[in-house]
């Protein structure tokens, strides 16, 4: 893996050998992320506290893209060593407080307009969303969380960032699958069921009518499960009652409860909402997944990679 790290007048360092360094990838919440370590010499020229930006490319193509946090040189009896960290794209629309404003008919156009270029971002081509009446943006709100409620909340897409940079505003691209089978070099297999934040029931209050939904887990219930949530509408005939969706909620706490874990023994093979299809002896959850998150890494032992799996129409 080659990387290298801009400054904003645009200037491009290449770093020296890498000794160790991950790459976290997510399917948009949350934020990507990086790190990475280097032999360092302290003649160079470059100094570290200038750098805003990293790049990473494997074999002549972009794997990554983001904004750099932080940057440490430690001295050691073997010599200067840099290490840098930081997160992906998404960081920049994280980091920014959006103005409160309201619409009456936001478009896509409106939001990456008003949200999204000003920090520099592009969107990915392919995402086309329904416009939204009455879209209205809290002050307070992070320009993430502008971009999350209209994409997530009302056009139903998890908004997620690429390995160029760019906001995707569309769907799962499924034409893409990989099978981890015996012939894989898996290093480790880990199945974990995790209760908490599950919910089992959501009441939704209508603060204008007084009105009780009451919505259940019913599978979740008959496990033992007990956590419930109370959500009151925010306004009448608002789009943010599709964020209270009693359903919503349900179904998002419930893509918690089961996830699978592959180690593998290589990397780049597999990246956030690929399909994954585990066919491997000896395993008692075999079956077809989505990757919610790879982890991709180089250290002492080699390169590896770390990749979560869920149930194929997860919730993000």
């Amino acid at each position: 893996m080659n990387a290298y790290m801009t400054d904003s007048g645009g200037g491009r360092w290449a770093l020296p050998g890498l000794t160790a360094w991950r790459l976290e990838y997510t399917a948009g919440t949350p934020c990507d992320s990086f790190w990475l370590r280097c032999p360092w010499d302290g003649e160079n020229t470059a100094r570290p506290a200038s750098w805003v930006g990293f790049l990473a490319e494997e074999k002549g193509e972009r794997i990554f893209t983001g904004v750099v946090d932080e940057c440490e040189v430690s001295l050691s009896p073997g010599g200067l060593t840099l290490e840098v960290s930081g997160r992906g794209m998404a960081a920049r629309l994280l980091d920014n407080e959006a103005l409160g404003q309201d619409y009456l008919y936001a478009t896509q156009a409106d939001i990456l307009r008003d949200h999204v270029t000003p920090y520099g971002i592009k969107a990915a081509p392919g995402g086309s969303l329904p416009p939204v009446a009455q879209f209205s943006v809290a002050s307070g709100s992070s320009e993430w969380s502008v971009v999350y409620d209209f994409a997530r909340y009302y056009g139903g897409v998890a908004p997620r960032f690429d390995r160029e940079g760019r906001l995707v505003l569309s769907g799962w691209d499924d034409s893409r699958e990989r099978v981890i089978g015996d012939q894989t070099g898996v290093l480790a297999m880990t199945r974990r069921d995790r209760r908490y934040g599950v919910l089992s029931q959501v009441l939704v209050r209508d603060r204008w009518s007084g009105q009780m939904e009451t919505l259940e887990n019913r599978a979740f219930q008959a496990l033992g499960g007990q956590a419930r949530r109370v959500l009151t509408t925010p306004a009448r005939n608002s789009y943010k009652a599709v964020r209270y969706s009693g359903q919503f909620q349900l179904e998002r706490s419930a893509s918690e409860l089961e996830r699978v874990e592959a180690t593998l023994g290589e990397v780049f093979s597999v990246w956030p909402g690929d399909l994954v299809t585990v066919q491997r002896s000896g395993w008692g959850w075999n079956g077809r997944y989505r990757a919610v998150q790879v982890m991709d890494g180089m250290d002492q032992n080699g390169l590896w990679s770390r990749v979560e799996l869920a149930k194929p129409d997860v919730l993000i």
